[in-house]
């Protein structure tokens, strides 16, 4: 992440920072140019617990379209997501409700069940497989030898791009971003043209 800051830095991109832990998501960096907050937000940045992964992909949607559409200050967003795909917080636990085990036939002791989850989590990823202005970069940090392809279909139903990671190490994953970043920017600037 820092090393995606710094190349964000270089090429005058914002940066935004978005973190899925406990019961909700929270934008822990809006979209700035800003190294230094950025660096300090996530060097403070929360780990453990519950994964509101459904919320998360809503809060970066928003706050994207929000820079794209109101602030105009942006004109692509670019969703590096780093996760392994499985989420265990719904989406009306994140805003505050109570999840309803009538809603999922396979939820046990008033839980939802996994895929439940998952397609929560599907769904607004075609949402934002949907937007123009919006391209998704799914990092799958999941140890395949007990893997469920959650990540995989993340990035499918955003017609985004996936990569597995063997052994998620930083620079694994800043060689992999920013490749992906870079594909990202030339695919717009090619479908704008």
């Amino acid at each position: 992440a820092l090393s995606l800051l710094s190349e964000a830095y270089k090429s005058r991109d914002k940066i935004c920072l978005v973190s899925c832990h406990g019961e909700f998501a929270d934008v822990l960096v809006p979209p700035t140019k800003s190294m230094a907050l950025a660096k300090s937000r996530l060097e403070a940045m929360p780990c453990g617990g519950g994964t509101p992964l459904a919320h998360g992909l809503i809060l970066a949607m928003r706050t994207g379209l929000n820079a794209i559409k109101v602030k105009k200050d942006v004109g692509r967003a670019v969703i590096v997501l780093l996760s392994d795909g499985r989420a265990n917080v719904p989406v009306c636990v994140s805003e505050g409700e109570r999840f309803d085990p009538l809603v999922d036939p396979a939820s046990k002791d008033g839980q939802p069940s996994r895929k439940y989850l998952k397609e929560e989590v599907v769904a607004i990823s075609k949402t934002i497989g949907s937007l123009a202005e919006f391209s998704l970069l799914c990092i799958d940090t999941e140890d395949r030898f007990v893997g469920t392809g959650a990540a995989c279909d993340i990035a499918k139903a955003a017609l985004g791009n996936y990569f597995h990671i063997v052994e998620p190490s930083a620079s694994n994953v800043s060689v992999i971003a920013q490749k992906g970043v870079e594909a990202a920017k030339l695919e717009a600037s090619t479908w704008n043209t």
